[in-house]
């Protein structure tokens, strides 16, 4: 399918109607990416809140880049280890368990809803009020719990049912709500209201902060007034590489995400990829090993760094691309709770936005419906280990919205690809690969969505069903690698939901099955 006035590709319908309706009243993209990022709170709950955090990548017309960064921020104060409310909860994926952390004393200071307002003002074409008008009628009319959402609500119940807030939303007549019943959050869509009339202050320094701030007081949590009050978006130069011939733009450090795809690809640029049969026993041992070898130094050379001025332009520097290279020829040698938008529209504006609640803290702010995040419960967010998180900084990330540049013709300079995925650890991965079967195999961008995936993480290779050469015993043998094939497609191997403009003013989109991703044109 093809639109030629703009398109969006979301983590579900809904979501994706509110952005066609901001197209419809003449909206922009960053119009209908914002009113999706809202529509996402109430229709995809369970992975996404205005109590998370993410980013937005922005190309503009004009051909300005920025990355608005509304992450977390750790609390300027941290309290003892043995008074915080923390607490281990196991989320088991059908055959892998990956734990996460939990309670108040899990809760990252919130920027979603700062980072949303923000982009708005700078960048928004229509009214606040008719951007947030369809996510307050689906709060109140309420959301069909489709089967993916419901598989989602199980693997979180012991987090999202903790909450004696959230009982009646999630399972109101004492059991999870079932596939086809439908979720009403009548409390968010007044919080919404009052936001839209008030705007970021109320959660910063009004009732709703006070609230979050006493309770985080008497039960266990970081946060003070001070941690709200001074929350701000960051905008930043985003990271830019070349990758053969076009410009891959991403999330820049203090994040991760951006750094880790960007270093992968460039390790696949060495091998000429359109020699080799998409799914071959040759390209899944590439990509399992230019997987790994990001993997290792990320270990070596980023981790304890990320926050160090120009580490971008080191890691990626081809000194240090040769020696992780050199060890591709030589073997021997997370549910992520998070959803992805991604909308261009026929004026040259396009939107990449990945935004998270984690797993959700299990506590949910008074009288809104609104559950915070739990940011400081995340391994992959906490490399140093838990509780060790340095006081009032900006957290890094694996969220990585990014697009691609054309690198040639009429639209030079202009988005060709814009994309992004949720997935924790395999957010990298999952991006690095559709990225590299767009350029490299040529795919459409349904296929490219749609195709098997594999991911590497500390020894181990997971690999979706699809590829036909794919032998485990041979591809372990090589790689020396635990191989753990999964038997059918899965939201552990992210949800790339992408869109793509390769005509003049011609769209094209695929939201990725794997989270029940749609699109939509006009």
């Amino acid at each position: 399918m093809t639109g030629q006035r703009g398109a969006i590709a979301a983590g579900h319908p809904q979501t994706v109607e509110a952005g066609l309706e901001m197209f419809r009243l003449g909206g922009n993209a960053f119009d209908a990416a914002i009113a999706a990022m809202f529509a996402s709170w109430v229709t995809e709950p369970a992975l996404t809140s205005p109590g998370g955090g993410g980013f937005c990548l922005a190309h503009t017309q004009s051909g300005d880049n920025t990355l608005f960064d509304f992450f977390t921020q750790t609390p300027k104060v941290k309290r003892p280890q043995a008074e915080a409310d923390f607490y281990p909860v196991i989320v088991d994926f059908g055959g892998v368990q990956q734990e996460f952390h939990v309670g108040l004393g899990a809760i990252a200071t919130p920027g979603s809803l700062d980072g949303a307002l923000h982009i708005h003002q700078r960048l928004g074409r229509l009214p606040l009020a008719e951007i947030a008008a369809p996510a307050i009628e689906f709060a109140r009319r309420g959301v069909v719990i489709s089967p993916f959402q419901h598989y989602v609500m199980e693997l979180l119940e012991p987090i999202l049912t903790a909450s004696t807030q959230m009982q009646p939303v999630y399972a109101p007549q004492g059991q999870l709500l079932g596939v086809g019943e439908s979720c009403v959050m009548r409390d968010f869509a007044n919080a919404l209201e009052f936001v839209v009339q008030e705007g970021a202050i109320a959660f910063r320094e009004g009732d709703i902060a006070k609230l979050v701030v006493q309770d985080c007081r008497e039960h266990g949590g970081h946060l003070t007034l001070d941690d709200l009050r001074h929350y701000r978006t960051f905008e930043r130069q985003p990271l830019a590489v070349n990758y053969r011939g076009r410009t891959l733009l991403s999330n820049p450090p203090p994040s991760f995400g951006g750094t880790l795809i960007a270093f992968c690809l460039k390790l696949l640029e060495r091998v000429d990829l359109r020699s080799l049969a998409f799914g071959s026993q040759a390209h899944l041992e590439l990509l399992a090993m230019a997987m790994r070898q990001t993997g290792l130094a990320r270990g070596d050379r980023l981790n304890s760094h990320i926050q160090q001025a120009g580490i971008a332009k080191d890691f990626l520097a081809p000194e240090l691309l040769d020696i992780y290279a050199a060890g591709m020829s030589n073997p021997a040698s997370k549910l992520g709770s998070t959803t992805h938008i991604s909308a261009i529209d026929g004026d040259g504006n396009a939107a990449s936005i990945t935004a998270s609640n984690g797993e959700g803290s299990s506590y949910a702010i008074p009288g809104t419906g609104i559950m915070l995040n739990n940011m400081l419960g995340e391994d992959d967010l906490n490399p140093d280990g838990f509780h060790r998180w340095p006081e009032d900084v900006r957290m890094s990330s694996m969220m990585a919205p990014s697009m691609v540049l054309a690198g040639e013709g009429l639209n030079r300079g202009k988005p060709e690809i814009v994309l992004g995925s949720g997935g924790s650890k395999r957010i990298r991965t999952a991006i690095a690969q559709v990225i590299s079967n767009l350029v490299d195999f040529d795919m459409s961008v349904e296929h490219a969505v749609s195709s098997p995936r594999l991911h590497w993480d500390e020894g181990k290779l997971n690999v979706e069903p699809g590829f036909e050469d794919f032998d485990p015993e041979v591809l372990g043998d090589v790689l020396g690698d635990l191989i753990v094939p999964w038997e059918q497609k899965n939201m552990f191997f992210g949800g790339v939901h992408t869109v793509a403009s390769r005509e003049e003013s011609r769209f094209s989109g695929a939201g990725d099955e794997r989270r029940n991703g749609k699109t939509g044109w006009i």
